[in-house]
């Protein structure tokens, strides 16, 4: 939810100009919006008595906020590659130095921190103001005692990361935002409304919205004001209630409105509505607190499955860690909303947010593009998994963690079920169901309009020791075999996949002949997705197979959607004593599970996603067509499609046609819950051809009409360097980004799928090199780079622009091939 204050100052003044002007607001109007707090901040690593006002901080590095110190590297192998092999431990100190104007003495003053990377403590003016471990949290302070008015101020920020202290690449540093409150006396606080819609038909919806107020001076009456826009801007319904509030106290209003021909908020439309809530004291307005909702039901059906808005929803899911690849786990909208309009384009409607809470960006970007969330608390409860988990924290912090998140994500229309945990160990202990029943209840307590679920792995262990009968919905982590034996003795259970599949590949790699093989020389999988996993996993194939076989599991959530950094499997090998990695297969280093490598670019896999879980026609073809030194050598071919059939031809020769369901290909099954031979997939077609160089075409077929096309072509020598940007114009704020495709292609402009060639960036105008990348999992280079070698054909370019108006230039330069060139606009 957008928890944001009403604008009513310029962002680009100082901020000592910006708190100064509140003075000249008009005289219905004495309220501030929350700042922006991410600028202009000091950053220095190691242990040094950074909370000291008296600490000589002049040669400090400058930055602004949000930073992951830790993606700048350098790869290491003395780092765990468990976590990326990068240096997400140790400590390191924020600070910034402010001024808050001394006509806003008697204002409320807080800070609030959407999360910091790890074990955060916070010091304002050399007193110590508060501490938060879990880096996943948000968090606010009261600092109004601590202010030095019309003078300098210094807020300190230690964080020390530890090693071991999560499973992936957790990323360090304040690396979400973090925003200056400025209140009245009176106003509403952190997470103030709640909203619900306990009643919905197509002619009217009732909107209750529950509002906090906080009242730290003398009694007053006040009236609280709410009005309802809808995604237009108007006003579409209104309330005002008088409300007495006591001296420094808490109070909770309930307010009802009514919405005429209500607009659903669905995953096909997803409509969005404005709760703008005023506290008006002697005619003045004290504060305003803006809400983004939206008007929908959800229900969780025995027999019917999942039901939005009373239609039934197949969960075509995704697992998701909180990093952005080459950009490392520093929040940026623009970045999530790209990583979900990639899933979205897959065919994704459901995000899991494994196995932490989620950003409020991710959200925001889900809620406007339609994909529903399963919004996840803990990898680890008292049990630890590594080190320095959460366990260290859990008895001292679960309660207040969870409760926080919920309260800051029950307003977002996307997010329909809290997740309380994922194969957490207290599955196998008897008395497991204990705590279970406690997060359970504390979800119920903070938000009664929505199920609670979990991630079980340990089959049967959770439904014995009877963690499963305490959560509302439970999701199975890679028991696709057992959905039926599971509905069977437990019939009035909802289940659903809460974590399938987990193959691995890289992208445009193709290791003949296939044969299942756990590691390769090259520390690369291949893409014909059928060979390579972890002993727990198996074939996306096995797990459609299951969804269509349990018709009442509510869908699936595959691991993953995006390659992540760390946890590099099936490569660098488990180190039981310390529940780490040995580093023997470096420099592997990021992740191998995801149809989408770690730039976004698709894999052959996301192809075979699509092919089950989107309508609009589409066939794809694989491998490449690169093949010198193997002519007339038989060559694999598969096809994935929507369509009913598909034809291959080969310089124009047909190969035949096949038919979706009926010819199966057969693919090696070494694989948890499959005994060892061969897998007859339905929803691959193939082919075995002799490679001569040309043309592979393969055309879908729906009831005997041509309905999709893909062609691969034999390239030759790379010769040009092709720039291709996802949006041409981006936002002049310093924070908007434009993700350039990077592509080597032969003279005619075919894709050289083995060219590796380094490319340099020149960049000039109003704008910067955020980061750059491939997608090879083995590479050391630094992401923060003015170059970058190609992987498989392709790398990618990150611009991000200023704060100013105008032209982005790009020049990418090879040896040996054409120069590129590529215009940005960067407009406010």
């Amino acid at each position: 939810m957008n928890f944001s204050r009403i604008y009513h100052i310029t962002l680009t003044f100082t901020l000592l100009f910006l708190l100064a002007s509140c003075s000249r607001k008009t005289e219905t109007e004495d309220f501030i919006k929350d700042l922006s707090f991410n600028k202009d901040w000091l950053f220095s690593k190691g242990d040094m008595q950074g909370n000291k006002i008296s600490i000589d901080d002049t040669n400090w590095r400058k930055l602004n906020l949000p930073h992951d110190w830790a993606i700048e590297g350098p790869f290491d192998k003395k780092y765990n590659a468990r976590t990326g092999g990068l240096p997400v431990h140790g400590e390191a100190w924020y600070r910034k130095h402010f001024t808050i104007d001394k006509k806003l003495k008697g204002k409320q003053i807080s800070v609030e921190f959407d999360g910091a990377m790890n074990n955060a403590k916070v010091w304002v003016n050399d007193e110590y103001i508060g501490e938060r471990p879990y880096g996943y949290i948000g968090f606010e302070f009261d600092i109004t005692k601590n202010i030095n008015y019309g003078e300098d101020n210094v807020i300190s920020v230690q964080l020390t990361p530890e090693d071991l202290a999560a499973r992936w690449y957790s990323g360090a540093g304040i690396y979400r935002n973090v925003r200056l409150k400025i209140n009245n006396p009176i106003y509403i606080p952190q997470y103030g409304t709640y909203i619900t819609t306990p009643e919905v038909s197509s002619e009217n919806a009732q909107v209750n919205i529950k509002t906090s107020i906080k009242n730290t001076s003398k009694d007053a009456t006040v009236s609280l004001k709410t009005v309802i826009k809808d995604n237009k801007g108007n006003i579409i319904a209104i309330n005002n209630k008088n409300v007495s509030v006591s001296n420094h106290t808490d109070k909770t209003e309930d307010i009802i409105l009514n919405v005429e021909n209500p607009k659903l908020w669905s995953i096909d439309s997803p409509i969005l509505y404005t709760a703008i809530t005023s506290i008006i004291k002697d005619n003045t307005t004290i504060d305003q607190y803006e809400t983004t909702f939206g008007i929908r039901t959800i229900e969780f059906d025995k027999e019917k499955g999942f039901l939005l808005n009373n239609k039934p929803v197949e969960l075509n899911g995704v697992c998701m860690h909180h990093d952005q690849g080459a950009l490392g786990t520093a929040i940026n909208f623009r970045a999530k909303q790209r990583q979900m309009e990639i899933m979205q384009s897959m065919g994704v409607n459901a995000l899991r947010t494994s196995h932490n809470p989620p950003s409020p960006e991710i959200l925001k970007a889900c809620d406007e593009l339609g994909i529903v969330v399963i919004v996840e608390a803990f990898d680890e409860w008292k049990m630890g998994k590594v080190p320095n988990g959460y366990s260290k924290y859990f008895d001292k912090w679960h309660e207040k963690d969870l409760r926080d998140m919920i309260k800051r994500d029950r307003n977002h229309p996307s997010v329909i079920m809290w997740s309380i945990g994922n194969e957490i160990l207290e599955q196998s202990k008897k008395d497991g169901w204990k705590l279970t029943k406690h997060l359970n209840d504390i979800c119920h307590d903070e938000d009664n309009t929505r199920p609670t679920t979990a991630g079980f792995n340990y089959f049967p262990a959770p439904f014995t020791n009877k963690l499963a009968q305490q959560i509302d919905i439970v999701g199975m982590n890679y028991w696709p075999e057992n959905y039926g034996e599971i509905l069977e003795e437990n019939p009035n259970m909802i289940i659903y996949g809460s974590e399938t599949s987990s193959m691995t590949s890289s992208r445009g790699v193709y290791h003949l002949p296939i044969t299942y093989k756990e590691k390769h020389e090259t520390n690369h999988v291949s893409s014909y997705d059928a060979i390579v996993g972890p002993p727990w996993a198996y074939l996306p194939d096995a797990e459609f197979d299951a969804q269509a076989k349990e018709p009442k599991s509510l869908g699936e959530f595959i691991w993953t959607g995006f390659d992540y950094l760390g946890e590099p499997t099936p490569y660098g090998g488990r180190d039981n004593s310390t529940n780490g990695y040995w580093n023997d297969d470096w420099p592997s280093k990021s992740s191998y599970f995801a149809p989408v490598d770690l730039c976004g670019f698709p894999k052959d896999r996301y192809y075979l996603y699509q092919s089950q879980w989107t309508k609009e026609p589409m066939v794809h073809v694989l491998p490449h067509w690169n093949w010198k030194g193997m002519e007339n050598k038989k060559i694999p071919v598969f096809a994935y499609t929507n369509g009913d059939e598909a034809e291959l031809f080969v310089n124009g020769k047909s190969y035949g046609k096949k038919i979706k369901g009926k010819d199966l290909t057969e693919i090696p099954a070494e694989y948890h819950g499959f005994e060892k031979g061969m897998y007859k997939s339905k929803y691959r077609l193939s082919w075995n051809v002799p490679y001569t160089e040309g043309e592979l075409k393969v055309i879908a077929y729906e009831k005997g009409r041509k309905v999709a096309t893909d062609i691969v072509k034999t390239a030759g020598a790379p010769n040009k360097i092709n720039l291709k940007a996802d949006r041409q114009k981006i936002t002049a704020n310093g924070e908007d980004l434009s993700f350039i495709t990077v592509s080597i292609t032969d003279k005619d402009g075919n894709l050289c799928p083995r060219a590796n060639n380094l490319v340099e960036f020149k960049v000039t105008g109003e704008g910067s090199i955020a980061a750059v990348g491939n997608g090879n999992q083995t590479s050391l280079a630094s992401f923060q780079a003015n170059n970058r070698k190609a992987f498989n054909g392709l790398c990618l370019l990150v611009i991000k622009s200023n704060e100013n108006s105008g032209k982005i230039h790009i020049e990418a330069t090879s040896k040996g091939l054409n120069l590129a060139k590529i215009t940005i606009t960067s407009e406010k």
